[in-house]
């Protein structure tokens, strides 16, 4: 079994001297990391940061001398406690994965296998490496789910994936990558698609887990906050190349890089405020909704509006009812009290009783662009789809509109012959812009678009949306989870927990004390960009200063 007794605190574990990644792209390679150099030492975390694209997570997974499809290990060392993995055969290399060096993904619920309980995935790896029997992997797993602040630890592993929410699942996979007590785990974006509140448990969790088995780590993000409460290195990496290294407190405080500053600098974005009067009927209302999932109640009486030119931000940790709230509202799932009135008039519940021009004034983006992408289609394909669906445009005037929309959302028209993977993430996300507005709607429920783009694209996306709205005319619905983003786009906020809406009103009167409990405790769960910031607030909320979790609804 691998533990710290295998090396001095302090001592280099991890070293990659000029590593050098290829990536395959129409048959042709071409360099995607360009000779990094990694030390990483035992008891040690260091933060690798920087925009989509910076070869964060391809230099993680060569952390592990894996490549994934696609990509090669081109040049250069990497050497693993005295093991070349450059060199190492796949025997070798495959002893280490799981029992040595782990991964823990960004998404938990791809993860993990739907089939299996947890406590048989954390048992699947320690019995195979031989560290631990069946009997004592369950006993372990047991502790650790306890350790990790899962409820009730003795029973969670025995509940299917589905069974469990966001957190505690990402929670669950950091349990198994510590089942076999690695020497080094690497964490690909962890808490990205967490709610803020979820993330400060998960956050809490990973350190202690690290600090307690003396494991090094490797912490991939594009959150400069997140990764300030868990490195004690931050390396910044722009396409492929580093661009600055030092001490978290260093880098925080003292950028020398002008791309490090930029990135300091990102999020200054603010929506000039709507200064014309609502009208006196609003574009859509949400009336007033009651809504289940079966004989499972999910939503209970929501009730706001929607304005012309205006964005109402409906935040909520996981479970809130934010995103059922836009299933009601498109008719995928009917209500069974209250109505969706569009310009005053009640539309069916069901949207297989909506009208196709009913259907088109409403459009979704999605926060995932890769799974909300047809791959095997290309871009005019995507776009076109809806010009023929909703406005009836074929041939050379369904083309013509295609590169239209292109131009809106700032693509040059050669995007239009691309597929899906040969997109960036913003570019794929632009994409369902347009696909969206191809449809001319004149309400648009955008879900968590930016939650999985790096915070430079997320600020383009952010100021393209906000152009377009103000271009068109156009009413927004923005589920979120990150506070930043509802200070720069909302108007105003619609605040949901449990189903149930528990404050709404204009963005300043809500973010502005007196808080609503819940609103208190979402609003004191945003990091900030300062290193004792976590330790700080966990300490509080320990004491009982500050708000440790959320009200009854």
């Amino acid at each position: 079994m691998s533990d710290s007794s295998n090396g001095k605190k302090g001592d280099v574990l991890l070293e990659m001297r000029g590593l050098r990644i290829e990536g395959r792209a129409e048959e042709q390679w071409s360099e995607i990391v360009k000779g990094v150099d990694i030390t990483l030492r035992r008891g040690e975390v260091l933060g690798l940061i920087g925009e989509s694209g910076a070869g964060k997570s391809t230099i993680g997974l060569a952390a592990m001398g894996f490549a994934r499809d696609g990509c090669r290990l081109s040049g250069g060392t990497i050497d693993f406690d005295g093991i070349d993995l450059m060199t190492a055969s796949e025997d070798t290399k495959r002893h280490l994965r799981g029992a040595r060096i782990a991964y823990v993904a960004q998404s938990a619920a791809a993860a993990f296998n739907p089939a299996h309980r947890l406590i048989d995935q954390y048992s699947e790896s320690p019995t195979q490496h031989g560290v631990f029997g069946r009997a004592q992997a369950e006993a372990d797993a047991k502790e650790l789910y306890g350790r990790l602040q899962l409820p009730n630890p003795n029973e969670i592993g025995f509940r299917y994936p589905h069974q469990v929410s966001g957190g505690q699942l990402q929670r669950a996979m950091t349990a198994m990558a510590m089942s076999c007590r690695p020497d080094l785990i690497i964490f690909d974006e962890p808490t990205t698609a967490l709610d803020v509140t979820t993330q400060i448990e998960v956050l809490s969790a990973i350190r202690d887990v690290v600090d307690q088995f003396d494991t090094a780590a490797i912490y991939i993000t594009h959150d400069l906050a997140v990764v300030a409460q868990m490195a004690d290195r931050i390396m910044v990496l722009r396409y492929g190349n580093l661009v600055e290294e030092s001490d978290t407190r260093d880098m925080l405080f003292n950028p020398q890089e002008d791309y490090t500053k930029s990135l300091w600098a990102v999020r200054s974005f603010r929506k000039e405020p709507v200064t014309e009067p609502k009208a006196q009927v609003p574009i859509l209302e949400v009336d007033n909704v009651t809504a289940a999932y079966g004989d499972t109640p999910v939503l209970f009486n929501v009730g706001f509006a929607l304005e012309r030119r205006r964005t109402v931000a409906v935040v909520g940790e996981s479970g809130s009812g934010k995103s059922t709230t836009a299933r009601v509202i498109t008719g995928l799932l009917p209500p069974s009290e209250g109505q969706i009135l569009y310009q005053g008039e009640a539309l069916p519940k069901d949207f297989r009783q909506r009208s196709k021009d009913q259907l088109r004034h409403c459009q979704m983006i999605y926060q995932m662009a890769d799974t909300a992408l047809n791959p095997k289609q290309r871009v005019r394909d995507v776009i076109g789809r809806p010009l023929e669906f909703y406005l009836g445009l074929k041939g050379a005037e369904r083309e013509k509109k295609v590169i239209e929309l292109l131009d809106m959302i700032e693509l040059t028209p050669d995007f239009a012959g691309r597929l899906p993977s040969e997109l960036s993430g913003g570019q794929k996300q632009r994409i369902c812009i347009a696909r969206a507005l191809a449809a001319e709607p004149e309400i648009v429920i955008c879900d968590e678009v930016t939650s999985a783009l790096d915070q430079l694209v997320a600020e383009e996306i952010l100021k393209l949306l906000d152009r377009l709205q103000q271009e068109l005319n156009l009413a927004y619905m923005f589920i979120t989870h990150d506070i930043a983003t509802v200070r720069a786009i909302a108007d105003e906020i619609v605040v949901m927990l449990q189903g149930r809406v528990v404050e709404k009103g204009e963005k300043d009167t809500v973010l502005s004390p007196p808080h609503h409990e819940y609103t208190e405790l979402l609003l004191s769960s945003v990091p900030e960009m300062d290193p004792d910031w976590l330790t700080q607030l966990l300490e509080q909320r320990a004491r009982g200063e500050v708000v440790s979790s959320a009200p009854a609804a």
